[in-house]
């Protein structure tokens, strides 16, 4: 969803803590945790499409073309920001927000039909791909058809009004507490999945939807097909009943840290095995994952790009995203190198999706994904090992191993070159260097200023 700078600003304030969180208490021992991850999101990469701005026609047909060029890239999960038709009332810029909704059973014209969508989503399939659509359940446009039908299912204010959740003024907020809305919306996620045959949802600011509505949800979407669900969120209790994976904008922050110099290589280590610890010791579900990312829609369009915001260490850091525990996400673009922010209400299209070192780059790490078993997602992969080093605040090295197979990753998390020991038992023989394929005798002892490598062995 669009958020203003004031609201990024909020975000950044909570310590990357998703926003809208509440106070955190005291954390207590999770009930047992339902939901069953499907075996294909074990070791899937996600890739956000952005249809208006992907193609010069912006509509599923152009978008269509691409699909041989992304299965060569070897993503696995489409997901499409919001395709319904977009709310004119209120409308922000010339051709508004995805996340301003007029009818969630639509599709939006600018982008074609819904046979044009449901020959996208067939096309997919047969392709290999999976298909998630984002949803947006917190809130509809200004001029959504439940405003007229049913407009006791919005939230108001003192004197009646709808009322717009933060700044966002060219959408209404929807009131939870009215059943007959909950179950219209249950039925409008069911209907894709009926229809259209998709694979599940990314859902929108999900924290600020009642968490007992998507418990409820779940498996009424499953009923019909076994989905995947993707909270916007880091609120751990949305991942007990309801999804099966959320955001991780904690370490999006602390990644930009490191990179302006406030937050160094201990912190992100902190971080993996704090999500470690509570994993282990139950307080969240102990087969949990979450979205790495190191961009999105939102943060291309509102706070730059990837190389604004880590610089020289961009390709450092989606090395740590596809091989610490969680799903990987592209986001449009970023498999190119793409160093121009979209516009967000505006036509702004990818400049040229000509294939470079960057494709080569996300490829490999593809590759690696889907290959390497200490890489899967949950509590099926290895678990994280760090190996202390003299210049530990600087350097990352960690290893994780799974069916007698090994990866060992190494990072430079600074602007200098770095030659270090180990009292770890680091240095064994018999690795070979995945990004060149060769085989190397004991590891390196010096890495040079934002240098990453990654070795395996087994």
């Amino acid at each position: 969803m669009k958020k203003t700078l004031l609201f990024v600003t909020m975000i950044l304030t909570l310590l990357g803590t998703s926003c809208g969180n509440k106070p955190k208490v005291k954390e207590e021992p999770k009930e047992k945790c339902t939901v069953q991850h499907l075996d294909w999101t074990r070791n899937a990469v996600i890739y956000e499409v952005n249809v208006r701005q992907y193609t010069k026609e912006g509509t599923f047909a152009a978008f269509e073309t691409h699909l041989p060029r992304l299965k060569k890239l070897g993503v696995d999960v489409l997901w499409f920001m919001p395709i319904h038709p977009i709310s004119e009332k209120n409308r922000k810029g010339t051709l508004g927000s995805y996340y301003a909704v007029k009818n969630y059973t639509e599709v939006n014209p600018e982008f074609g039909t819904k046979e044009d969508f449901k020959r996208l989503v067939t096309k997919a399939h047969e392709m290999g791909f999976k298909v998630i659509l984002d949803w947006v359940a917190n809130h509809t446009g200004c001029d959504n058809v439940w405003t007229t039908e049913h407009p006791d299912w919005y939230m108001k204010d003192e004197a009646g009004n709808f009322k717009s959740p933060y700044d966002w003024t060219d959408t209404y907020e929807l009131d939870y507490d009215k059943p007959e809305m909950r179950a219209a919306m249950t039925e409008a996620l069911k209907y894709w999945i009926t229809e259209f045959d998709i694979d599940g949802y990314r859902c929108d600011m999900a924290h600020e939807v009642p968490t007992d509505f998507w418990n409820d949800v779940r498996p009424a979407l499953d009923s019909v097909k076994p989905v995947f669900m993707l909270a916007e969120s880091e609120e751990t209790d949305l991942l007990d009943h309801a999804f099966d994976s959320n955001y991780s904008w904690e370490l999006m922050h602390l990644m930009a840290d490191v990179n302006k110099g406030t937050k160094n290589a201990d912190d992100i280590a902190a971080y993996i095995q704090k999500l470690d610890s509570l994993a282990s010791n139950n307080i969240v579900c102990a087969d949990t994952y979450k979205m790495n990312f190191l961009t999105n829609h939102d943060e291309n369009s509102w706070n730059g790009t990837e190389f604004e915001r880590y610089g020289k260490m961009t390709e450092l850091f989606a090395v740590l995203t596809y091989t610490i525990n969680g799903m990987p996400m592209i986001y449009t673009g970023q498999e190119v190198g793409l160093k121009k922010r979209l516009s967000f209400f505006e036509k702004d299209m990818v400049p040229s999706w000509t294939e470079n070192a960057t494709t080569a780059f996300y490829k490999k790490l593809n590759e690696l994904k889907h290959t390497h078993p200490a890489l899967r997602a949950g509590d099926m992969g290895g678990e994280f090992r760090r190996y202390s080093s003299t210049d530990g605040d600087k350097l990352l090295i960690y290893s994780r191993e799974r069916a007698g197979k090994e990866i060992m990753v190494m990072l430079n998390m600074s602007n200098k070159n770095l030659n270090y020991s180990s009292n770890d038992a680091l240095f064994r023989d018999g690795y070979v260097d995945f990004f060149t394929g060769k085989k190397v005798g004991l590891l390196p002892t010096s890495l040079k200023a934002y240098e990453y490598r990654v070795f395996i062995r087994g």
